[in-house]
Parts: C-alpha cells; structure tokens; sequence
C-alpha cells in the first residue's frame, strides 16, 4: 500500500511539473506582446474594422484606375519613378489630374503601368470580396475558387494585353506584360509568342474547369445521351441469364457510383462466364463490389448482393456547400413579405392610468382589515398593471400566512372588488401578494406586443406574444418549448381571442415554409378566417376542399394522419442521426442529408383545436387516443398542440391529457373546481374576465392580461398573406386508411395527372420511385410530384411509402412498362414485391 501511494504521489508530482514546465516553455515562446497582438487582431471589432476598410479601399482603387484612362498623360511624368509616399508627399505646388489626388494617381500608375495593366481590376475585386467576407460575414462567391481564377486570370490578361501596347506610352499590360512579351517575341517571334499565349490558355481552361469537349462535338443532344445512360443503367442493373453453367463459376461485378445533389452519374461494368447444366437467376444491386461464387445441381439458385448507400466525405460536402451555398427554403416563396403592424389596430393608448386617490383607498383597506384581526404588517408596496394591481405587503414576525391566506373573502369584502386573488408568499420575494382588479382596466392591444422590442428581437423558433404581466413587461413565450399548451375557460372570457393572438403572434415571424398550421374547429366560426392562407401556411388531407376541418370523422383521420408523419420524421431523424427537429433541419441546410434519400426540410407543424370538449363527446377514445400518443413523442419532431376548452371537466381533460400538457393557460372559470382541473391550483374563478388570465408552467403562476386582436385585424392580415404568392396547394398530410375503410389510392384512371405517363416512364427509367425525382425532371412543385407518386402507387408502378427509403419500382424496363399502359405488347411479368 506505502508503496503504491508513494508511486501515485510520484506520478502525480511528474505530471504537475510536466504542466509547469509546459506553461513556462509557452509563456516563453509568446511574450505578453505577441498575445496582446493576437488577442486585438482576434477582437470582432478588429475584423470588422479591417474589412471595412478593405472594402473602401476598392472602391476608391476603382474610381483612381477609371479616372487613369483619362489623366494617364498629364500625370505620369508627376509620379513616374517616384514611390507612392514621394509622390503624395511631395510639393503642395504640384497637382495632378486624377479624380481622387496625388495618392490616387500614383496608386493607379503602380498597378497600371508598373504592374498588370486593365486586368488590375481583378485584384480590385478580390479585395472587396474579401473585405465584405471579413467585415459582415458575406461571401458572395466561392473565396477559394474566385482567388485562384482571379489571379490567373489577371496573370494572363496582362501577357495577352501586352501583345498590344501601342507606341503612345500606355501599356495595356502593365510592365509586367510588356516586358514578358519582349522576352517571349525575343525567344519564339511575335506569332510564335502569341500562338503561345493561346496555348496556354487552353491549358488554363482545362486545369481550372476541367470542360467535356466531346460533348460539342456529338450530334447527339444531351437528352439522348442521357436516355442511352440510363437504358446501360436498366440493362446492367437487372440481369435474367439462363444458360447452363459449371461448378465453381465465379461472377465477378464492378459498379461505380458518384453522388451529388445535382445531376447524376451512374458507370456499370459487369463480366459473366457462364457454361452448366441448371437454369438459375441473377440478381445485381447497384453500389457494391463483390465476387460472388455460385455453385449449383438441380435446384434454382438466386443470388441477391444488397445496395450499400455511399457516404459523402468532409472535403466533398465543404466543396457542395461552397459551390451552392446552404439550402433555404424560403426560396421558393424568396418575395414573401412579413405582415406589417400597421394592419393590427391601436387599442387603448398602451400607457398605465394611475388612480392615487384609488390605491390610497386600497392599502387603507387592506392595512384596516389586517388589523381587525390582529395582523400587523411592517411594509406595503403597490405595483400598478394594466388591468390588476398587486399589494405586496411584508407582515410581522411571528404571523402565520395561512391566517392571512383565510382572509380572502373578508379582504374582497372591504376593498368591494370583483375578486382578489392571494399569493402567500410570491415566489423569490419573500412577501405576500394581494391582486386586486383596477376600477378602470386597459386594453393591452396586439400592436404593442407584436411592435415591442422584446417580440422583435427574439430567437425563439416558435415565440407567442401573450400580453402583459402586473408589472407591464410584454409576456413572449415560445411554443416550441412549451411544447404543447392546454387552454380553458369560460364562455365569453377571452379564449377565442387568445387562440387568435398565438396564431397571429407566429404569422409575424415565421415564412410560410418554416411552419404549418393543421386548425380544427367545430363550432365553424371561430377560425374560418385563416381560409385565405391555406396555400401559405395551413395542412390538411390529400383530397379535402377545405383546409379547416369541422367534421369529427375528419379531426380523427387528420390526427391519426399526424400521428402517421411524427413515425415518418423519427424515421428520418434516425437516419440523419439527430436528436431533434433543430439539428435536422441544421444539416439539411448545410447540405449533410441528401433528398435522394428521402431527407427533406421539415417545418414545424401546429395543431390548434377549438373545442375539445366537442370532441370528446363525439368521439370519444377514437381522438383522445392519438392526441395523447401526440403530446407524448412529437416534441422533438417539431408537432406541437394547442387544445382549447371550455368544460374543463375531469371527463374532457384526462390526467393522460393533463400529464402531457406542462403548459397551460387558464381564462376566468366558473368554480374552484374547474380551475384545480386546469391549473391544479386555485386562483382561475377569481379572474376579472375579458382577457384576464393565468398562465402556468408547471412551476408558478403568472397573471396575464391577454393581447386583444380584433376579428377585422385577423381579416386583414389574412388578406395581406392571401394576397402574396403561395405554394401551389396546402401542405399534404400523410395518407391515413381507418380499419375497414377504402383506400384513398384508389384513383379513377380520368383523374390521373397530365404528366403520369411521362413520370412513369421516369420512374422506371432510373428505377427509383421518389417525389424528388419527379421534382428535377418534370420541373415541378413538391405537392403535384407528391400526388403523382400517389398516383404510380394505385396503378401498381411502385411499391407503399417505406420512410426515408425510396420506393421500389415494379416493373424491370420500358417495355413492360409499355405493355401496362397500352395493353396488347407482348406479356412480360411484373417483378414480385
């Protein structure tokens, strides 16, 4: 045991010198200087500040080089031979012609005369591509790329320029392409020099961008190449031999495949030696490279090599994202315009109404009554909000709370309120709170919250801008984080208008690709006024007319629908090996997941239903169940669910409702009851009405009084959204089939798309059945592919959806494709699923 402790202390004795020694080396090796210099070249204000100046520079570079072509004469004899601090330095008395002074003409007369001549111009942009990248972080073109061909190009030009400087004096090339041009004609003669500037043109070309010369020259056009491509692909891809073959054969396959996000480009080789007695079959999957040994007697021998998905490396996905940047999906919507606040209306005039003479009259109140029953306090502080004003009061040592908390009704009695409200003790303060509802409430209006700095300013995915606090602060909160939120109240309370503000709170942040709304309502009223944004930003079934779903059958199939697409976005989750929606969506943007695999950008989706009581009583287990699956497992898919209420009744909100819904809102309730229901907690039936509400987390309450956003409002930011460009179609939901109901697949052939046989022969061609591949080669929108594919799915051409895998393709070739649409052809088999 001595033993081991004493080797321990000397192990960790060696190891603390060892990093004292180490810091004493770096210490020496970076003087105090040198760090003071990397942290200040490192400082962001430090590369904004270069960047800055590097992008003036090259706006003050372009207009002295501009300014040259015309002053070259008059000023070169001024600055000819001398540097360029000789030149700005010299005598006041000598001026120049140049637009931008003796600095600019001598600048000009370096890079044009002393160096490259015209294709200066191309350093000039260099150093305002940098400067902007330096400065705010732009990069307008590939850096790496743009710099190499830029210099080469500036090489280049000044030689090719210099074949033409004339006997004026003005080199169009520079000094640099004069004199290489002297050597060159010296060396191999004028043509000789020139021929071999051409030259090295071509070999510039070719090094840099690597062009297909063939292809200029083929009388083929790029069409029938590609179709003879992929007839090789179809012919190599499925292979039927029979032919009797010895023992031992060996078949040996070589397949090359090269991925991009961009067109594709696929090379098959395959060699088969076959000599035996049997019949058997072959079947080779692209993407491996395998030899395979068949040996066989009487029987069928089938050989199958699975398809091995190719992985991108880190340099290959860099060059991707460098050559087409990152991917945003707002660019199919790229003029969509937020809502302004000018379309939500002025209520109130936003600015608290003091009553002195009023909580003068209430602290007296409250201070008497305490008293009557022996309570004394030590301080009392008042906090004024817009609609209730909060007393914190300090009591005595040695008062109970509950004494003062049993004292509600009498408090409520003496101050003649509607209702008070007592938090004994308000969380983090150490006092005791009394709400009490001003004489005189203000209306928070929806503008102040949305033009707040708070509203604007945040980063949440989902921020919900719900109204003011007692101590006036604008409440924001964000949905994604909540992540589902229960809301009840009484008729008339206020709950419709909060449903409203949530809605219109995400309308004025989010782009119409970044979130989808799935609205229920069956009272058919309340919500009919987001009709207009179908195309933007609301989902629904494929095949429905209308967008907001008011028939409980539906509301059953819409959420069994969600319940099909959160199973779908886990699928791709666990594909792209993320957490949730945040990364997913991060990587897709930067290029990691590839679309042939299935990988799309996922909005977030957010169902909001009206009346769940409704519901519940109609349907019964049918809804309560996959609402429940919901609230459980779509957070981290980005599913997110408003439920809203007016019976909060221990039979409509379920405990799996309620254990699944941390965040909850509470307007004005009729009993104690119905807001332990909502809230577990009292407080809700001392609410004042009209917007009053209480909001909860799980941890504390807060008392809100809800942003008030009138129906006109809603018509007008509706109508502003409806009014812009939008998708072709609302988002379509997953197909959902109930048990023992038809298939919606069953598509009668007259209703088919204009372009099904067009994408069936697509299809079959590259032997890939996706929505993407339709997209690319028919040119068209995501919901008509989609739709197509649907299509392909009922006619038999392709397989059931299978996730993030691609579906399979039924048929082998064109030719048995041939047959299935004009029946008559010779009778070739479909491949077995």
């Amino acid at each position: 045991m001595a033993k081991n402790s004493l080797n321990s202390k000397g192990k960790s004795g060696r190891r603390s010198r060892s990093k004292k020694e180490k810091k004493d080396r770096s210490a020496r090796k970076n003087p105090e200087w040198i760090s003071k210099i990397v942290a200040f070249v490192k400082d962001p204000r430090t590369r904004k500040t270069i960047g800055a100046l590097m992008v003036l520079a090259s706006f003050y570079l372009l207009l002295a080089l501009t300014s040259y072509f015309f002053t070259w004469k008059a000023d070169q004899s001024l600055v000819d031979g001398k540097s360029v601090l000789e030149a700005v330095f010299s005598s006041s008395n000598i001026t120049v012609e140049n637009w931008l002074g003796k600095l600019g003409a001598s600048l000009s007369h370096q890079l044009m005369y002393n160096w490259f001549g015209i294709s200066s111009f191309g350093l000039i942009l260099l150093l305002f591509i940098f400067g902007l990248w330096i400065s705010a972080g732009i990069k307008l073109l590939p850096l790496k790329k743009t710099t190499v061909i830029t210099l080469v190009s500036v090489v280049w030009l000044s030689i090719f320029f210099g074949l033409f400087s004339g006997n004026d004096g003005f080199l169009a090339g520079g000094a640099f392409g004069y004199f290489t041009n002297a050597w060159l004609a010296a060396s191999l003669g004028k043509i000789g020099a020139g021929l071999l500037i051409l030259c090295s043109l071509f070999i510039v070309i070719v090094i840099l961008f690597n062009p297909d010369f063939s292809s200029w020259f083929s009388k083929k056009d790029a069409a029938e190449i590609a179709e003879e491509e992929d007839n090789e692909q179809v012919a190599v891809t499925d292979i039927h031999i029979v032919n009797p073959i010895k023992e031992n054969q060996i078949v040996e396959e070589q397949i090359s495949e090269t991925i991009s996000f961009g067109d594709e480009e696929e090379e098959e080789k395959s060699e088969a030696t076959s000599e035996a007695d049997d019949d058997f079959e072959i079947t080779i999957a692209e993407g491996t490279e395998e030899n395979t040994t068949a040996e066989t007697e009487d029987e069928g021998f089938e050989v199958e090599v699975p398809k091995s998905e190719e992985e991108m490396t880190e340099d290959l996905i860099n060059e991707k994202l460098e050559e087409f940047g990152e991917f945003d999906p707002t660019l199919e919507l790229s003029s969509y315009t937020l809502p302004s606040t000018d379309l939500l209306a002025a209520h109130g005039d936003n600015t608290i109404k003091i009553n002195k003479q009023e909580l003068e009259d209430n602290k007296n109140n409250i201070v008497q009554t305490l008293a009557n029953y022996k309570i004394e306090i030590d301080k009392i502080k008042a906090t004024v909000g817009p609609t209730v004003t909060l007393y914190e009061i300090v009591p005595a040592a040695g008062v109970r709370i509950s004494k003062i908390k049993n004292l509600e009704d009498d408090i409520a009695l003496s101050l003649a309120a509607l209702g008070i409200r007592i938090i004994a003790p308000i969380p983090g303060r150490g006092t005791i709170g009394i709400e009490v509802p001003n004489s005189n409430p203000d209306i928070v209006s929806m503008r102040s919250l949305i033009a707040s700095e708070k509203f604007q300013n945040s980063d949440f995915e989902l921020p919900v801008a719900l109204g003011k606090t007692i101590s006036n602060e604008t409440f924001i909160y964000d949905l994604a984080k909540m992540p589902h939120l229960l809301m009840a109240g009484a008729t008339g309370q206020g709950k419709s208008v909060g449903l409203n503000a949530i809605l219109v709170s995400i309308l004025y942040k989010k782009h119409p690709s970044q979130v989808k709304f799935v609205l229920v309502d069956p009272k058919k009223v309340e919500l009919t006024l987001f009709n207009k944004i179908e195309r933007h930003f609301l989902a629904k079934l494929p095949g429905e007319e209308e967008a907001i779903i008011t028939d409980t059958a539906k509301v059953v199939n819409t959420v069994n629908s969600l319940c099909i697409e959160m199973d779908e976005r886990y699928d791709l989750l666990k594909e792209a090996q993320c957490r949730n929606i945040k990364e997913y969506n991060k990587k897709f943007i930067n290029r990691r997941l590839n679309p042939e695999n299935g990988h799309r950008f996922l909005p977030y989706i957010v169902l909001v239903i009206d009346e769940f009581a409704d519901l519940i009583m109609t349907a019964g287990k049918e809804i309560e169940t996959p609402i429940a699956r919901l609230a459980q497992l779509a957070r981290a898919i980005g599913i997110h669910l408003i439920v809203a209420t007016q019976r909060p009744s221990v039979n409509i909100i379920t405990g799996t409702i309620k254990a699944n819904f941390p965040a909850r809102i509470a307007f004005r309730v009729t009993s104690k009851i119905d807001s332990r229901t909502i809230l577990d907690a009292g407080g809700a039936d001392q609410l004042i009405g009209r917007g009053d509400m209480l909001f909860s987390t799980g941890n504390d309450l807060i008392r809100i009084q809800c942003g008030f956003v009138d129906t006109p409002e809603v018509d007008d930011i509706c109508d502003f959204i409806g009014g812009q460009k939008a998708y072709p179609d609302a988002l379509h939901l997953p197909e959902y089939i109930p048990e023992g109901g038809d298939s919606a697949l069953d598509i009668d052939e007259e209703d088919r798309d204009a372009l099904f046989e067009e994408a069936a022969k697509i299809v079959v061609l590259h032997q890939q059945g996706s929505a993407s591949l339709l997209q690319r080669k028919l040119k068209l929108g995501y919901n008509r592919a989609g739709r197509i594919i649907d299509q392909l799915e009922a006619a038999g051409i392709v397989g059931p959806f299978k996730g993030s895998k691609a579906r399979e393709v039924l048929y082998p070739d064109e030719i048995s494709l041939e047959q299935f649409l004009n029946p008559g052809s010779s009778n070739i088999e479909k491949v077995d699923e």
